[in-house]
This record gives structure tokens, C-alpha cells and sequence, in this order.
């Protein structure tokens, strides 16, 4: 189990997370230490920069005409939605398990490598906040990773695109 201060995260989604209608979030371990890094810098950082160039523009006197007051206070805003989205997500968030321990079939944290008949790719499944497509992380909710999702090597998936249906050849998964 990760923790950090007033968040636990767990290997299972939680029932009361789905019952409330909160969806999970998934992430490898290195994308959420990454997300709960930026909210440190947001709250231990750019919170106090912020505050204290409200102060300072506060101290110039009027506020109706004051640029760099609504400029702070407009960069507060942006890091206080932000801050609360992060520890929204936090919330909801569950450490995707090593795709090696899946038994060889797709799960979220799997390498896919796959052919749709113009040369093996490799995708990475990853959750919603992590995912990358052009760098071949593609998230469990996108329609390739869906399909992907229960299958193992030797299995051959359909995925409708834009340009049609696709049929992609599943030769490796780990």
C-alpha cells in the first residue's frame, strides 16, 4: 500500500468509490508519484508564491484597476481547481499491478504487442491521466485498449476507427 499525507492507495477499487458513481483511476506507480509530486509543488509552492503576490499587489492600493491583483487572483483560481482535481483524483486512484503477474492476459499495465497488418506496435494499457498515444500508452478506456482488455496472445481483436474496423493479431503480452 502507497501513502502520503491523508491519502491511502489501494491494489482494489474500493465499493464506495463505485457506488457513489467515482470512477477509479489507475496508474503505474511512477505516474502517481509523479501526481502527488506536483501537488506538493502546487500547495508548497506556487500556493505561498501566489498568496504573496496577491499581498503585494493588495498593498498597492486600489484593487478596481489593479492588472497584477487579477493576474494573482486569476492564477489562484487555475492552482486551487487544479490542486482540488489532483486530490479528487487521489482519491479514486489504484496502483496498477505489474502485467507480468496477469497470467498473460491483458489487464491494465500490460505490454501488447500487436499487428493490424502494417507491422508489429507495442502498447503500454495505462490509466486515463497516463496515457500517450503517440508514445504507445494508450488508456484502458480508449476503444483499442478496451479491446485489448481479457485477451492473450494468439487472440485476434476488432476495433472500430475512423477509418473503419480494424482487426489487430495479439502476438506477446506481458
Amino acid at each position: 500500500m502507497d501513502t502520503v499525507p491523508s491519502y491511502t492507495f489501494s491494489e482494489t477499487a474500493s465499493p464506495v468509490l463505485v457506488m457513489c458513481g467515482m470512477q477509479n483511476q489507475y496508474f503505474s506507480k511512477e505516474g502517481l508519484e509523479k501526481l502527488k509530486n506536483e501537488l506538493s509543488e502546487r500547495t508548497d509552492i506556487k500556493r505561498p508564491e501566489i498568496a504573496h503576490r496577491i499581498k503585494e499587489a493588495k498593498e498597492q492600493g486600489d484593487l478596481s484597476e489593479n492588472a497584477e491583483f487579477d493576474a494573482a487572483k486569476e492564477a489562484q483560481s487555475i492552482n486551487e481547481g487544479r490542486i482540488e482535481e489532483i486530490r479528487q483524483i487521489l482519491e479514486n486512484a489504484v496502483v496498477i499491478a505489474d502485467g507480468a503477474k496477469s497470467g498473460g492476459v491483458v489487464v491494465v499495465g500490460s505490454t501488447v504487442k500487436a499487428d493490424a497488418g502494417k507491422g508489429p506496435k507495442q502498447f503500454v494499457i495505462v490509466g486515463v491521466t497516463e496515457s500517450n498515444p503517440s508514445a504507445g500508452f494508450i488508456s484502458n478506456e480508449s476503444p483499442l485498449g478496451k479491446v485489448f482488455l481479457g485477451h492473450k496472445k494468439g487472440d485476434t481483436v476488432e476495433v472500430r476507427t475512423p477509418r473503419g474496423v480494424e482487426q489487430y493479431k495479439i502476438l506477446e503480452v506481458k
